[in-house]
């Protein structure tokens, strides 16, 4: 996927989502169809960290279940690096192994945000544009 297209209230969400978890990195999961983000899942990072995350796999299971009952597939996860840039860490580049999913990383090192998104497939990342988007009729859960 070239562009991943987000409603502004899903990325403002996963913002707030992350300065609410600081110190720890912040985590999650979008769901849509084609190119195009509905809704978002705010998950737990069960190794309540600042410099790594891992979902709760109850979590992911229940997304996954819910995604299916919608007629969406996973787009896409995300997390926060609240001291670094938005760009994967080796950890990161080590750990993704689906080169269909976007990789979405939001930076907290200065006092906006900074959202960036990636496709990564043996271990290099790619970038990925993202299109801000009217609400598509999608939620948060």
């Amino acid at each position: 996927m070239n562009t991943i297209r987000i409603p502004q209230h899903i990325i403002d969400a996963i913002c707030r989502q992350a300065h609410d978890e600081l110190p720890n990195e912040a985590c999650g999961l979008l769901t849509g169809r084609g190119d195009t983000v509905m809704r978002r899942y705010a998950l737990t990072n069960v190794d309540r960290s600042p410099e790594h995350f891992s979902f709760d796999p109850r979590e992911q299971f229940r997304v996954l279940h819910s995604a299916r009952s919608d007629n969406q597939r996973i787009l896409a996860n995300y997390h926060s690096h609240p001291a670094s840039p938005a760009r994967p860490s080796g950890e990161d580049l080590r750990l993704a192994f689906d080169p269909e999913a976007v990789y979405i990383i939001v930076s907290l090192m200065q006092p906006a945000p900074d959202v960036k998104a990636f496709s990564v497939a043996g271990g290099t990342a790619q970038p990925v544009a993202i299109e801000i988007i009217e609400n598509p009729n999608g939620d948060e859960a």
